[in-house]
């Protein structure tokens, strides 16, 4: 008796979440991964979880906040039929909503900052933009929302790996000098310095060696300094322990530490090194405090040549646009459709999404790069559009309630083919066939539960 209460309220949540659909949720991130050119890593499968419970937050918020429409239109719906409570369903959304953020920053802040974008479009759509006008847009820009997320979690990963394998590459060893005083004999930094100062020419001949040529760190001292120690020879006096500690530092500087005004205004310094200047505003470098002309403020804004774009710059890539733009589109036109799911009658909305499916179909099936992936791709383009375009059509030539939401059944399964087909455009057939053969088991749990 009570695995048979536990087996129905199961079916209840999985009625309520839609889990059929949930197939169609991981391959935005790999997409997304395909079209920023790296390798599903950590942050693809954190990015996939995350998308996982925001989908199902919104699955469970729609339920609850059109209860009372559905209690006349759909009373078999688990809310309605009271298998589930209202509370439990929003109890449930804010808990997904929660758990996906989380997910999302573990990722990186890029990353959570899309997260957190896409949960307030869900939020949206679900308690107030629905039944407007915008309700098709939002949809469309969440699922936009969900590739970039997907690309920017597994781009930021990626980074950061290569960063600290370079950092344990480059990072310097300590190394003791032989005649290093020991502990116990070491009476501070002033007194070193001091003795060293006022003590005799030191005999190591790599210290005696002639410096390099070029902008020394006199240049950068107070006269008051770096002459002393000549003007007190000129004048016949001994010079002082200060005088003689700032000429031996601009002797043994190792590299130029200054380039001139005109050149970059940057600090060089050691191979494996960070550049000094590189999180100092432009208008306050060396340049400038030596008399050089400020830099114009239209320059500063624009950054360096070769900066990186807006998108580059929030750590989003720029090759994760067109895959989120195209995916978005496909969505609109199935969102559009589902509007009139209930009770039918609409002839534009499957002809337009039929129109849709063709110009997508057309675009992702013909990636400029030919090439295994370009075959891959126009093969998955073919499914995509055998997929979607069937429903569409169908319901066109009948809009029954139906048919129409038959329609809107095949444009979300076609969710699949097409980020496969997105996938394999951007050079990554291989996931583009791994993302394929979620379809089966996405078609065998549809049979159970519905995905609309």
């Amino acid at each position: 008796m009570r695995s048979g209460l536990v087996g129905q309220g199961l079916r209840a949540w999985a009625e309520l979440l839609r889990v059929s659909a949930l197939f169609t949720v991981p391959g935005d991130a790999l997409a997304g991964a395909a079209s920023a050119g790296v390798r599903p890593n950590r942050g693809t499968a954190l990015a996939v979880g995350a998308s996982l419970c925001l989908y199902e937050a919104g699955m469970a918020l729609n339920d609850w906040a059109d209860r009372d429409e559905d209690a006349l239109e759909r009373p078999h719906r688990p809310i309605p039929s009271g298998r589930i409570t209202p509370n439990a369903a929003l109890t449930a959304a804010g808990a997904l909503t929660a758990t996906g953020l989380f997910l999302a920053s573990r990722a990186g802040r890029p990353t959570l900052a899309l997260s957190t974008a896409l949960a307030a479009t869900v939020w949206a759509y679900d308690l107030r933009l629905k039944h407007t006008a915008a309700g098709p847009a939002a949809m469309g820009a969440a699922r936009a929302l969900d590739v970039l997320m997907g690309a920017t979690a597994t781009l930021s990963t990626s980074r950061r790996a290569g960063s600290a394998a370079a950092r344990s590459r480059t990072a310097p060893s300590a190394v003791v000098p032989r005649d290093a005083p020991a502990p116990s004999e070491r009476q501070g930094v002033p007194a070193l310095l001091s003795s060293w100062a006022g003590g005799p020419a030191e005999p190591s001949a790599s210290r005696r060696a002639t410096p390099p040529t070029g902008t020394r760190l006199a240049e950068l001292l107070p006269s008051a300094w770096t002459g002393g120690s000549a003007s007190a020879a000129r004048q016949g006096r001994t010079p002082t322990p200060l005088e003689t500690l700032a000429s031996k530092l601009a002797a043994s500087a190792p590299r130029p530490l200054v380039e001139s005004a005109a050149s970059t205004a940057r600090i060089p310094v050691p191979s494996g090194g960070r550049d000094l200047w590189a999180h100092v505003p432009r208008g306050r470098t060396t340049a400038a405090r030596a008399g050089g002309p400020a830099e114009p403020l239209a320059s500063r804004r624009a950054g360096p040549p070769g900066s990186p774009s807006w998108p580059a710059r929030f750590g989003v890539p720029r090759g994760a646009l067109l895959p989120a733009a195209l995916l978005g589109a496909h969505t609109l036109a199935v969102t559009t459709v589902s509007r009139r799911e209930v009770y039918g009658g609409s002839v534009g909305a499957p002809v337009a999404a039929l129109a849709v499916t063709g110009v997508l179909a057309g675009v992702v099936g013909r990636p400029r790069d030919p090439g295994v992936g370009a075959v891959v791709a126009g093969g998955l383009a073919a499914v995509y559009a055998g997929t979607a375009g069937r429903a569409f059509l169908h319901a066109a030539l009948n809009p029954s309630p139906q048919l129409t939401q038959r329609a809107v059944g095949g444009g979300i399964r076609a969710m699949i083919p097409f980020q496969a087909t997105l996938a394999a455009r951007g050079g990554a057939p291989g996931i583009g066939l791994a993302v394929m053969g979620l379809v089966p088991l996405a078609r065998k749990l549809a049979k159970r539960v519905s995905v609309t």
